[in-house]
């Protein structure tokens, strides 16, 4: 118990100092935690940032999850192995900066309960016997006051001016700044307490006090809804295929986005719960940190899309070249189905190009020396009659005989 104790003040007291600080420097408890919302977020901005990146590079990398569940659907093992491995390599793995970044802005929402529902003690500074003391006081003059003892410190912070005097005699040494207590009013509104829709309670008003007072914790939900849509169509936005091409369906079909659908309704609903559980400032927190959340998200989108976009850039000039270079291949292919729709190849061997080219050649010079011999009746040589054509007959294959050929060879040598 003591060691949770010591580890909420780590930001319990820290939030209570600056939430305390902004009070008395606007002296407006609304303008004060609205001004703690934007703080807040701009503290958690290199965090949020890390998320943002991670979440995108996830959604970016769907189309090559999915096709890895595709190759090892029947073995669940190899399949998150792979997975792992591709976000490791990828830089999004999801456990070190993607999902638990994300909910850290939720887990400050617990500390910043106990700093709402306990002003004397956080923003006042008072010490738990202090603040005891001062209630003891409270209690005793307006005991009427005190319905739920749950949220006491917010009774009680309003009425500290009203009986100043009696709690100065109970604590001598009690400050100026504490005696003047905390003034929730903010726009005809108590932010101190928690909003009703029972408008059949004898409580109830069609006033601004109690409709306003409702419109709070819906306008919270809207804006919780809202920035996770815009966040959503975002990650979307960054599915490409191999080409660098916006991929829809694969994004719309990714587990991340089924996860975030269902989240998409999931928060706000909390949201709206809480909104009417608990005092009306922490639905103000929680308003103005869906619209800074959405208005940093939006930035930190167009920075990271802005390097995706010249990745994609990159892969779709290389799929365009790809398909250029394939094109002219097919066309070159059916320019010779078109030249050949027999489909007979020649010989395109470099080396029995040449060796035709020979032949070619030989025979054109043989030809002309037979004419010119006829010409001029000059009877040729028995042995250059003999070498017009191969052993073999078929000057195309003059060794198919083979070079030991000898036609006498069966011959009768006898006369």
């Amino acid at each position: 118990m003591f060691l949770a104790f010591q580890l909420s003040d780590i930001v319990t007291v820290p939030f209570g100092y600056l939430l305390g600080l902004l009070y008395q420097l606007t002296n407006s408890y609304g303008l004060s935690m609205i001004l703690f919302a934007i703080v807040v977020q701009l503290v958690l901005m290199p965090i949020n940032a890390k998320s943002r990146k991670s979440m995108m590079k996830m959604s970016r990398l769907q189309p090559r999850i999915q096709e890895i569940q595709r190759k090892y659907a029947n073995d669940q093992q190899k399949q998150n192995e792979a997975i792992q491995q591709l976000q490791r390599e990828e830089g999004a793995d999801m456990g070190c900066g993607g999902c638990l970044w994300s909910l850290v802005p939720l887990l400050i929402l617990f500390p910043l309960f106990a700093v709402i529902r306990s002003p004397i003690q956080y923003m006042l500074h008072q010490s738990v016997e202090e603040t005891a003391q001062i209630l003891e006081v409270i209690k005793g003059l307006a005991p009427d006051k005190f319905a739920n003892s749950y949220y006491d410190q917010l009774i009680a912070a309003p009425m500290i001016p009203q009986f100043a005097e009696q709690i100065k005699a109970a604590i001598p040494g009690i400050s100026q700044v504490a005696l003047e207590g905390i003034d929730f009013t903010f726009l005809g509104l108590n932010l101190g307490e928690a909003p009703s829709i029972n408008i059949f309670a004898a409580t109830w008003a069609w006033d601004w006090a109690h409709i306003g007072a409702a419109l709070i914790p819906i306008m919270s939900a809207g804006s919780q809804l809202l920035s996770m849509w815009l966040s959503q169509k975002a990650n979307d936005s960054v599915v490409t295929d191999e080409k660098g091409l916006q991929d829809k369906e694969t994004a719309q079909k990714s587990q991340s986005a089924q996860s975030t659908k269902m989240m998409m309704w999931m928060s706000p609903i909390m949201s709206l719960w809480i909104g009417f559980s608990y005092p009306c400032a922490l639905s103000l927190y929680w308003f103005i940190q869906g619209l800074a959340s959405m208005v940093i998200n939006q930035y930190l989108t167009r920075k990271y899309r802005k390097l995706y976009d010249e990745e994609d850039a990159v892969k779709l000039q290389r799929a365009m070249e790809l398909e250029a270079i394939e094109a002219e291949k097919e066309r070159i292919r059916a320019e010779k189905r078109a030249a050949n729709p027999d489909g007979i190849t020649a010989n395109t061997s470099k080396k029995k190009l040449q060796q035709k080219q020979r032949e070619e050649e030989e025979a054109i010079r043989a030809e002309a020396a037979r004419e010119y011999a006829a010409r001029k009746g000059i009877v040729l040589p028995e042995d250059e009659q003999e070498a017009e054509l191969p052993l073999s007959g078929d000057p195309q294959r003059p060794y198919a005989k083979g070079r030991a050929y000898d036609p006498d060879r069966y011959h009768s040598t006898e006369e």
